[in-house]
């Protein structure tokens, strides 16, 4: 079976790779990008999509589909990791830490878990004594980090950011908290099942709102019809305000997926060891 898909992998590797001779050569200037749509984008689209950053005109307005089925992409890739590692059988072993004394201890029956506190703490099999200065700094600077990641998604309309920079910097942040305390402390405070419910309604928030356009008339991410449900903005008010809406959609979703793919690797589908 394995040999079998190695040779799917080959054939298809070398199928694409063979599909890239057709393509024009990179930064040819006379390719059909170049002679027409990049300079109608660098023209047009401050005064089509009111977005002063371009790029951003083009990832969440003239290219919404390909962007929505990014986010889609995204979240199948977390779902297939979840389906593929996730491991829900239970661990008999336990070990634990006496905080005031340093002493470990090693539980094997799983029905009598030790109360964690200020007494006992978690502790993984491969055990790091933790630094304090570590744990600490990172304490102080993770709620920077994810202020940041949120300024980042929001100003994605007038600079370069977005939703998938400010997903990634925002699942960091929390990474960070793992991997300065230790994986159960990030499964206790983020649940699986809001992950996964964060991965969903990001999607489903971007798709909405493109659904919500076509049923107000308009075509696909078309934010000019939406105008009627917040008559006091301006024509460009609502399209930076329907940009917005999506680039959260993207931030959450990438967010959610981020941490699924990283808590199901590194703690091989257990959820309780890990970096």
């Amino acid at each position: 079976m394995r040999f079998f898909a190695f040779i799917v992998v080959c054939l298809t590797g070398a199928l694409l790779l063979y599909g890239t001779g057709e393509f024009p050569d990179w930064g040819d200037p006379n390719s059909p990008a170049s002679l027409h749509l990049s300079n109608y984008y660098i023209e047009n689209a401050l005064n089509d999509t009111g977005a002063p950053n371009f790029v951003t005109a083009v990832v969440a307005d003239y290219r919404g589909f390909d962007t929505m089925f990014e986010t889609a992409v995204i979240f199948c890739g977390g779902l297939a990791c979840f389906l593929l590692l996730r491991d829900f059988r239970e661990k008999k072993d336990h070990y634990y830490r006496h905080i005031p004394t340093g002493v470990i201890l090693h539980v094997k029956d799983s029905q009598k878990p030790l109360t964690i506190g200020k007494e006992f703490g978690y502790m993984d099999k491969d055990w790091v004594p933790p630094d304090l200065i570590i744990k600490t700094v990172c304490r102080i600077l993770i709620p920077f980090i994810q202020i940041y990641a949120m300024y980042v998604v929001a100003h994605g309309d007038y600079s370069p950011g977005g939703g998938f920079q400010g997903g990634v910097i925002f699942g960091s942040s929390l990474i960070l908290l793992a991997i300065s305390y230790d994986l159960k402390t990030l499964v206790k405070r983020v649940k699986e099942r809001v992950l996964g419910i964060f991965a969903a309604a990001g999607v489903l928030l971007y798709a909405g709102i493109a659904a919500l356009c076509m049923l107000m008339g308009g075509n696909f991410l078309d934010y000019s019809k939406l105008a009627p449900l917040v008559p006091w903005n301006s024509h460009h008010n609502i399209r930076a305000i329907g940009m917005l809406g999506v680039e959260i959609g993207v931030g959450i979703a990438v967010m959610a997926v981020m941490l699924i793919i990283y808590i199901n690797i590194v703690s091989e589908g257990r959820h309780d060891e890990g970096l």
